[in-house]
């Protein structure tokens, strides 16, 4: 008999809960009970799933209007009463001061089962750790951009289903505490996990690296790139850090005909980390460059350290655009003076209207293959992305099949935003080292 495939996610610390008794009118259509639901803002099919306890694919059989238009703000839904998915389970005491509410939930691909226990079946335990900040009155930008990230998760393990396999994934509110995550690594919560997605604070990540370490559990960090790779093995680090940035530049540097490198100098104690490496890199690369004084730039003397010939690269005293606004009217006025210059930029900088020519690494590619993703994230989830670059949700979704590829022995992975190439670092963790330069005129 063909198998069906369903994705089981278990919700940890993020209280959602069935409702027994919803506000809402009821309709009877052929003597089924059905509640009447107008579609309210920012809601998508799996939201509206967990909120009334019922399966997504028996919302679609009662509305198949949602396969070919989506959810639509507004529009109204006949939601069967007595069909409960989501239902309350226990409470799991990870340690003596926090308790974690356990609510298993289901994203059903096909209208019958798939058997966990047949022996045919591979069962893959998945765990994602987000400061999904569940208990906060307020909720952060931040904590937007976490949920799109776990929504765009969810949809890599619907594109990687098949007939023989089931995921298990436990989602934990990490929130910005330390507390819970030594509390989880004391438990036996996660002894089943096979592969970890997560963590967003440095003082979270050290003490969960050392737990996969001792349980040989794979851990892909998506977003800090501040983790010592040589003393954890069991790393995967998606970011590029400052060393694989300042190579990727210093090549650059390398491979243009015709530029001149110019250093803004301060006090060395005023220098980022990032910077500080940059600027020693481009010293050990042998690539000539002069310093300009900041106080000759703000003061518009700074000419004399340009070269009218070459295209002058600036690389500026921070990678933070705040700490290096106050720059720009003056380096705009040497450009209308005729001098040809590029300032080298952070990846976050792309959205802002700087005016000059910037040259950027970043570990995200172009991929405009995304018809059928966005299609699918607006069937389930309906909400927009927050707008920002890179896109939290496509993310979630490259990181998500990296780790189960990852799981699978595949070392590259290409994903909707992303092509990852794991390489070994010092016989310890690994990192991504897919990272290319770019430029923005």
């Amino acid at each position: 008999m063909k198998k069906y495939f369903s994705i089981l996610i278990i919700l940890c610390t993020v209280g959602i809960h069935a409702q027994e008794l919803l506000p809402y009118p009821l309709d009877t259509i052929n003597g089924e009970e059905f509640y009447r639901y107008e579609i309210e803002r920012s809601i998508g099919l799996y939201r509206i799933s967990v909120n009334f306890g019922v399966p997504q694919s028996e919302i679609i059989r009662y509305n198949p209007q949602i396969q070919e238009y989506g959810i639509r703000y507004g529009e109204t839904l006949s939601i069967p009463t007595k069909r409960p998915v989501v239902r309350q389970t226990e409470a799991v005491v990870v340690s003596t001061t926090v308790t974690e509410t356990v609510v298993p939930t289901e994203v059903t691909v096909s209208d019958e089962r798939l058997e966990v226990n047949n022996e045919e079946t591979e069962v893959v335990e998945l765990a994602m750790m987000l400061p999904l900040e569940s208990k906060q009155t307020k909720r952060s930008a931040n904590a937007d951009r976490m949920m799109e990230f776990y929504q765009g998760a969810l949809l890599a393990l619907q594109e990687l289903q098949n007939d023989s396999t089931l995921y298990r994934l436990r989602v934990y509110d990490t929130e910005r505490s330390e507390r819970r995550v030594n509390a989880l690594c004391e438990s036996t919560e996660l002894d089943s996990t096979q592969g970890i997605i997560g963590l967003a604070y440095p003082i979270q990540i050290e003490r969960m690296a050392q737990w996969c370490d001792l349980h040989q559990v794979p851990l892909l960090l998506p977003f800090s790139d501040d983790i010592d790779l040589a003393a954890h093995p069991q790393v995967l680090q998606f970011n590029s850090a400052d060393a694989q940035e300042a190579d990727s530049l210093c090549q650059w540097f390398k491979s243009q005909d015709s530029i001149h490198c110019v250093m803004i100098e301060v006090k060395e104690t005023d220098i980022v980390g990032s910077v500080r490496t940059l600027r020693k890199h481009i010293k050990t690369n042998g690539i000539a460059y002069t310093g300009m004084a900041l106080r000759d730039v703000l003061n518009d003397s700074a000419a004399y350290a340009l070269d009218k010939e070459k295209e002058n690269i600036i690389i500026l005293h921070s990678d933070r655009y705040q700490h290096v606004r106050i720059l720009m009217p003056h380096l705009l006025k040497l450009q209308q003076a005729g001098y040809s210059i590029r300032i080298v930029s952070h990846y976050a900088w792309i959205q802002e209207e700087i005016g000059l020519p910037q040259v950027y690494t970043s570990v995200f590619t172009e991929n405009t293959a995304l018809e059928a993703y966005d299609t699918n994230r607006n069937l389930y989830f309906a909400n927009t992305h927050v707008g920002d670059t890179p896109r939290y949700d496509l993310l979630g979704h490259d990181l998500m099949k990296a780790l189960v590829e990852w799981l699978k022995g595949k070392k590259e992975t290409e994903g909707l935003q992303s092509l990852i190439r794991w390489q070994q670092k010092e016989n310890g963790g690994y990192q991504n080292a897919n990272v290319k330069v770019c430029t923005k005129d």
